[in-house]
């Protein structure tokens, strides 16, 4: 069975985690409900006339993933594999608005056609000119984690070599003032802002230097928090470690009731390791867990943990083994196991 390695992880976000090559050096704070990713100057990727008839998700897209591949040195993928909680959801709200306002009649498919999930993959293809497997998951918060998985599998079954991977979603408008809406009615709702934002990534199954590996990931549907210990304990076993093999876990706190779930593992399992969290820095999103992967991979790249992302004092010398956990509301667990090579 072939292992899987990741050559290039590229990422915008709330943060200036694109164009700048500083690992979060000069973090910006949001104080406001919901927040912008940073763009880069599409232009300078995409034709004018091309990106005018593209929604932000499709262009966060395209540009994470060219980079991606360019830093790969990889021209044609394998494969591309998407994750989408939402899909393009501004044009979603421009037809059924449409719908509304003409009461069902005389509609124009245009904003019905740019809406679908899969829109952001198959411009990544046509821009490429890639006819290979292309495919994109919806599970909600588990999105970008269908995408390993699937990748993962196209590798160790030897269907694939080189495959680009991602997570995308865009704010919208009326669907996030929605739920802010219903956050706004409990007592302990997300306190950290919504927002979007786009992580791609080369998967492949040739080691190369800098390269990290891919070790396993695994997802949980529902589980109770002490479900959660003996789950997350299994998962470490079943890949020849324990929970003090583990030098950095990176959750997914966003304020809420159900940040318990992180408390009790951090501190049961893992109160040796250096502790991580990131969505006070980038928001709260379906494909968030995405923004973990790639500061995953930097971390373990660069050999050093940004000051705003640490949550305890710890500071590790030598990084080896990072573990990601993120969950959405006590339902759809993940576990992601990175390592250096």
């Amino acid at each position: 069975m072939r292992n899987c390695y990741i050559h290039s992880a590229v990422s915008i976000s709330a943060q200036n985690t694109f164009a700048s090559e500083d690992f979060l050096l000069d973090v910006i704070a949001h104080n406001t409900k919901k927040t912008q990713a940073i763009y880069p100057n599409f232009k300078d990727f995409i034709a004018p006339i091309a990106a005018r008839r593209m929604q932000t998700a499709v262009k966060m897209g395209v540009v994470t993933a060219n980079k991606a591949l360019q830093i790969a040195e990889l021209n044609q993928p394998d494969a591309i594999i998407t994750g989408t909680g939402m899909g393009c959801i501004t044009d979603t709200e421009k037809f059924l608005n449409s719908i509304i306002t003409n009461n069902e009649a005389y509609l124009t498919p245009t904003s019905f056609i740019q809406s679908t999930h899969n829109t952001v993959c198959a411009q990544i293809a046509l821009g490429l000119k890639c006819n290979a497997f292309n495919n994109t998951y919806t599970h909600g918060n588990l999105s970008f984690e269908s995408t390993l998985i699937d990748a993962q599998l196209l590798i160790q079954q030897q269907e694939a070599k080189h495959i680009l991977v991602g997570g995308v979603d865009e704010l919208g408008t009326e669907f996030v003032e929605y739920v802010q809406m219903m956050e706004a009615k409990e007592s302990k709702g997300i306190k950290v802002p919504f927002s979007e934002g786009a992580t791609f990534a080369v998967l492949s199954s040739e080691k190369k230097v800098n390269a990290i590996k891919l070790q396993a990931i695994t997802t949980i549907l529902e589980a109770s928090k002490e479900e959660i210990i003996l789950k997350l304990e299994a998962f470490l076993a079943v890949n020849d470690m324990d929970a003090n093999s583990i030098d950095a876990i990176i959750l997914g706190n966003n304020g809420d009731a159900y940040d318990a779930y992180y408390e009790l593992t951090a501190t049961s399992l893992f109160p040796h390791a250096v502790q991580i969290e990131y969505k006070h820095l980038i928001g709260e999103f379906h494909t968030a867990s995405a923004f973990a992967f790639w500061l995953g991979t930097k971390v373990l790249q660069k050999q050093h943990i940004p000051k705003d992302v640490l949550k305890n004092s710890r500071q590790n010398k030598s990084i080896k083994t990072v573990l990601l956990y993120n969950q959405f509301k006590g339902k759809d667990h993940s576990f992601i196991l990175l390592k250096t090579c």
